[in-house]
């Protein structure tokens, strides 16, 4: 089972996601993707097994990965700041992968019925629904 995760910005949230996703699930590979060099190096400290930065491997991996997870942003074209491109949130959204998607403000989308979580409650639903998917 292949997971990517991408984030931007800081990569708070992938460096987080990261962390928990190697303490709950053993023995998964963990492929990180920063829209920027800082959030590729957050994530990389949270444990991910390897790691690029940019627009294409984000095209690249989407088609590779089993689970893609990552902030709501990464589904639409110029969020996180103009960091996502139309290209990455395509190819995110046509990915065979089950995608686990974080709601958070930064991105200008709202998400009805999803009340308010702190980030580490949205994270630890996430590797929820990550090990469902496994």
């Amino acid at each position: 089972m292949h997971i990517l995760v991408i984030d931007g910005q800081g990569g708070r949230i992938g460096r987080s996601l990261i962390e928990r996703i190697k303490q709950e699930i053993p023995g998964a590979y963990v492929t990180a993707v920063g829209t920027n060099d800082m959030a590729t190096v957050a994530m990389l400290k949270g444990g991910a097994d390897d790691a690029a930065t940019g627009e294409n491997p984000v095209v690249y991996m989407a088609g590779r990965a089993d689970v893609i997870i990552g902030p709501i942003g990464i589904v639409t074209a110029d969020s996180l700041l103009g960091e996502v491109t139309a290209k990455m949130a395509e190819a995110v959204g046509k990915s065979n992968a089950q995608r686990i998607l974080i709601p958070v403000d930064k991105c200008n989308t709202k998400v009805a019925g999803i009340g308010s979580y702190s980030s580490g409650q949205l994270i630890e639903d996430a590797v929820r629904l990550v090990k469902e998917t496994l």
